[in-house]
C-alpha cells in the first residue's frame, strides 16, 4: 500500500513563513493554536463556510443557537440540548407550530440584550428577500435547514412560536445549525455583511479578537458568557487554516500549533513517539459519493451496486492507517436505527457482472472532489484508492478536483447544473436523523431547494418520511428511521466508502480535551500550558 508521503522540511519552513508575521504571545497569556484542514479562515458573518469544521471552529465558538450540541461526554452520541432557548414544545393544538421559551439575561459581545425580536429579525435575515437585513450567502448557508420552515413570531419577550409547512417532528435539530447574530452590530454598519464579518457579534463563549484574512483568526473569551461552565479556559484561541496534512504535522511536532485535524495515516507514529497526543473516537460519519440520479450510468441500480460490491474498504482502513472503520451503510453500526441493511461485501465479480447486465463496459463516469475539507479525511489518496478499484472491475473513472468551497457549491447547486458529474464526494456528519439520512434522499429536498444533490426519488422513502415527521414520539420513529436506512442500503443510494474515527493530534501541553462522539468540539475547557 502506498501511502500520501510526508516531506517536514519543506512543510516547516511553509508554516514558518505563515506564522513568522504573527506577533509572539505574551509568556504569561495562554493560547490554543489550531490547524484546521480548512484551505481559508471560516467566515465570520453567522453561519460559517468550509462545511462543518466552519460550524465546528468559528460557529459555534462566536454564535449560540437555540438549540446547541450536548458535547460534554465521549461514551455516547452526542444529541441536542437547550442553547438560547430554554425548552421546546409542539403546540397541542396545532402540530405545525413550535413553541420555544428563550433563555435571559443573554446578551451579544456588543453589550445588546438578546430577546424574541432578535429571533425574528435573524431568521428574517436567512429567508425574507425584503428584510433590510436579508442575505443571500447566509440564505444560501441555511437553505438546507430550512425548506420546512414557515415562519417565526415572537410571542412575547421570551418567546417565540415556530410554523412549518407540514408536521415536523425533527424541527429541533434543523435549528441548531441558525446561528443568532447581533442585530445591533449588524445595523450599526447598515446590515453590510462584509463590514460585520470584519467585527463580527454573536452570543458565543468566544469573542472576535482579529483576523488575517487567509491566515489566522484569533478569539478570546467572552467573561459573560451566559453558561457559566463554559466560559474558555485559555486565553487566547487561534484558528489557523492549513490544507495540507504534512504541513499540519510539521507544524504540530516544530511546536508552531498545539493541535492539528486529520493527521495524515502514515505520520502517527511519528506523532505518538515525539509525544504527541494521537486521539479517536468513534462518531456519526459517512464518507461516501452522493450520486446522480437523472443521468446515466447510475440512474440504473445495478451499476449503483456494481460500485458498492467493487470496494475493497479494508484496504482503505489500512491506507488510514487503521483510524476508520468499513462504510457499507450511510450510518455507523452504532445508531440506534441502524437496523439491517445490505452489506455490500467486496465481490469483484459480482460487480463485473452487474456491470455487464446494465451494458456499461467500460463504465465511464466522473467524481467531483476536493483537496481537503471539513470531515474529508485524506481526500486525494482516499480518491485514488476508490479509482483504482473501481477501475478494476470495468467502470472508467475521472476525478475532478476542486477546492472544498467549490465542491461545497456544487452540492448546493444540484445535478441540473452539473449534469456532467456523475457523484460527488462530500463526506457528511448523521448525527441526526434529518441531516444524516433524510435530507439526501427526500423528493422535496431536491436541490437546490434543499441537499438532494442527485435527485433521488423513491415514492416508498417519500411516504416513510412522511410517518417520520408526524411521529412526535422518539421511540415511536426508530422503527421508521430503521426502515428509511435499510431501503436506503437496498436501492444503493450512495457508493459508501468509510465511516471516520476523527483523529486529532495534540501537544502534551493540551489537557481537558474530551471528544465527543460528534462533527463537532467543545474547546471551552481545554488547557495549555505555558511554553517552557
Amino acid at each position: 500500500m502506498v501511502f500520501a508521503s510526508l516531506r517536514y522540511g519543506a512543510a516547516f519552513l511553509s508554516v514558518t513563513a505563515l506564522l513568522a508575521a504573527a506577533p509572539a504571545p505574551s509568556r504569561a497569556e495562554s493560547v490554543l493554536r489550531v490547524a484546521m484542514t480548512a484551505g481559508d479562515v471560516p467566515l465570520t458573518a453567522g453561519l460559517p463556510d468550509q462545511g462543518f469544521e466552519g460550524w465546528r471552529f468559528v460557529g459555534y465558538n462566536l454564535y449560540d443557537s437555540l438549540v446547541l450540541w450536548d458535547l460534554s461526554r465521549s461514551d455516547r452520541i452526542a444529541d441536542i440540548k437547550p442553547g438560547l432557548a430554554t425548552s421546546w414544545q409542539v403546540d397541542p393544538n396545532n402540530n405545525k407550530r413550535w413553541v420555544m421559551q428563550l433563555r435571559q439575561g443573554v446578551k451579544f459581545h456588543d453589550g445588546c440584550p438578546f430577546t424574541a425580536q432578535d429571533v425574528v429579525w435573524n431568521m428574517e435575515r436567512y429567508t425574507k428577500e425584503s428584510a433590510p437585513q436579508f442575505n443571500a450567502r447566509q440564505f444560501a448557508f441555511a437553505r438546507g435547514y430550512l425548506t420546512n420552515y414557515d415562519g417565526v413570531e415572537a410571542v412575547d419577550e421570551h418567546t417565540v412560536a415556530f410554523t412549518t409547512k407540514t408536521p415536523d417532528s425533527l424541527f429541533p435539530y434543523n435549528l441548531s445549525f441558525l446561528m443568532m447574530v447581533s442585530r445591533c452590530a449588524s445595523e450599526a454598519v447598515k446590515n453590510d455583511a462584509d463590514a460585520f464579518a470584519r467585527n463580527p457579534s454573536g452570543t458565543g463563549p468566544y469573542r472576535f479578537s482579529r483576523m488575517v484574512p487567509g491566515e489566522r483568526l484569533e478569539l478570546v473569551p467572552n467573561r459573560d458568557y451566559w453558561d457559566k461552565e463554559r466560559i474558555p479556559k485559555q486565553d487566547r484561541l487561534v484558528l489557523l487554516p492549513m490544507p495540507e496534512a504534512s504541513t499540519r504535522t510539521a507544524s504540530l511536532l516544530s511546536g508552531q500549533v498545539d493541535w492539528i485535524e486529520a493527521p495524515a495515516p502514515d505520520a502517527i507514529p511519528r506523532l505518538k513517539s515525539s509525544g504527541m497526543q494521537v486521539i479517536t473516537n468513534a462518531y456519526p460519519h459517512n464518507w461516501a459519493y452522493q450520486l446522480n440520479f437523472v443521468d446515466k450510468p447510475f440512474n440504473d441500480i445495478r451499476v449503483r451496486q456494481a460500485a458498492n460490491y467493487a470496494l475493497n474498504r479494508d484496504d482503505m482502513v489500512e491506507l488510514l492507517g487503521g483510524i476508520a472503520l468499513p462504510g457499507y451503510a450511510t450510518l455507523p453500526p452504532s445508531t440506534p436505527y441502524f437496523g439491517n441493511p445490505v452489506r455490500y461485501e467486496y465481490n469483484p465479480d459480482k460487480a463485473k457482472a452487474l456491470l455487464k447486465e446494465a451494458g456499461c463496459l467500460p463504465c465511464k463516469v466522473s467524481f467531483a472532489i476536493s483537496t481537503s475539507g471539513s470531515g474529508q479525511m485524506q481526500p486525494l489518496p482516499m480518491n485514488e484508492l476508490v479509482k483504482a478499484q473501481l477501475e478494476a472491475v470495468g467502470f472508467e473513472v475521472n476525478l475532478e478536483v476542486m477546492d472544498w468551497n467549490a465542491l461545497l457549491q456544487v452540492s448546493r447547486d444540484g445535478v441540473d447544473k452539473n449534469h456532467n458529474i456523475s457523484g460527488i464526494n462530500i463526506s457528511r456528519a448523521t448525527q441526526d436523523p434529518f441531516n444524516g439520512m433524510l435530507r439526501h434522499v427526500m423528493t422535496a429536498q431536491w436541490a437546490p431547494k434543499g441537499s438532494n444533490w442527485g435527485h433521488f426519488t423513491d415514492p416508498k422513502i417519500d411516504e416513510l418520511v412522511d410517518q417520520v415527521m408526524n411521529t412526535f414520539d422518539a421511540e415511536k420513529r426508530l422503527p421508521l428511521l430503521t426502515q428509511i436506512h435499510e431501503r436506503m442500503s437496498e436501492q444503493a443510494v450512495m457508493i459508501w466508502v468509510a465511516h471516520d474515527l476523527n483523529p486529532r493530534a495534540l501537544s502534551p501541553r493540551v489537557h481537558n480535551f474530551v471528544q465527543a462522539q460528534s462533527w463537532f468540539q467543545d474547546l471551552t475547557n481545554v488547557t495549555v500550558d505555558p511554553p517552557r
